[in-house]
């Protein structure tokens, strides 16, 4: 039996970014994202669906000159997936790292999105990584990967969905630093949707105006609030032609709910708006 390293480091060119992401700041979270990289600190940000968290681990990405592992969370992801196993090729048995090692050793960012959502016994093993070791234990291969300098871990997760049985232990909260975001003021949003879909200023504070409408219907109908990625969707759909009623309906009443009754509250304020 073969076991040979499935992982060079030309994979990791893969993930680097060749063009920088929009992103427009609201506070000061570009600058306290930057002194945690140069502090080598992690960082947890938190907010709502679809208001720009994602975008902007992308942007800091391209800033800092990282390359960026994105991993999607879910409940069956296991250590395994993050880390690395052993598969069968060409009758030789190949070590193929998983996202979070190949991370750790070519001092990418790792971004593990909606981390509430993967396993508990999955989030324990990043806890040595976060404090001044900086190490990721590979049981399967008995042996400690120590992070790169540049390496950095970053988490995000929407408080408003947390429960009981779906939230982050003290245990993990408490080692990381914490970004709160929430959706863009008005005048923001408006200018990030007409860069995003080239949207007349009129048609985009329409939209807007509809966001902030639909935002006031959480915990009356709608267990969230519009991100601002859908109302990108549907600015984009009218830029394009499509009628603003159309647009609204499949970018945003359908998405939001499947309730009849809410169903008809939005297409209600639909029809005010525009």
């Amino acid at each position: 039996m073969t076991v040979s390293s499935g992982t060079a480091h030309s994979a990791i060119t893969s993930y680097s970014l060749d063009k920088e992401p929009y992103y427009a700041e609201v506070g000061k979270e570009v600058e306290l994202f930057t002194t945690a990289a140069k502090l080598r600190m992690p960082i947890l940000l938190k907010g709502p669906t679809g208001c720009g968290k994602s975008r902007f681990v992308q942007s800091m990405a391209y800033r800092l000159e990282r390359p960026l592992v994105t991993v999607a969370c879910h409940e069956d992801l296991t250590a395994s997936d993050l880390v690395g196993r052993y598969l069968l090729k060409d009758d030789e048995t190949v070590w193929m790292d998983g996202p979070l090692s190949l991370a750790v050793k070519h001092g990418a960012i790792c971004y593990l999105d909606e981390i509430v959502e993967a396993r508990k016994d999955t989030t324990v093993l990043i806890h040595p990584l976060t404090d001044d070791r900086r190490i990721l234990p590979v049981e399967k291969r008995g042996e400690t990967l120590k992070a790169a300098d540049n390496f950095m871990l970053v988490m995000s997760y929407n408080p408003g969905y947390q429960s009981a049985i779906k939230d982050l232990k003290q245990s993990t909260r408490q080692r990381f630093l914490a970004v709160e975001f929430d959706y863009p003021p008005r005048d923001l949003e408006c200018q990030i949707i007409i860069h995003e879909t080239g949207i007349d200023p009129i048609m985009a504070a329409s939209v807007v105006k509809l966001g902030e409408k639909v935002r006031n219907l959480k915990h009356h109908g709608l267990d969230e609030g519009v991100s601002t990625r859908l109302l990108i969707y549907a600015a984009s759909l009218i830029h394009q032609g499509i009628s603003p009623q159309q647009a609204c309906d499949a970018a945003i009443v359908r998405p939001m709910s499947d309730d009849a009754e809410t169903q008809r509250g939005l297409h209600d304020l639909i029809a005010t708006i525009f």
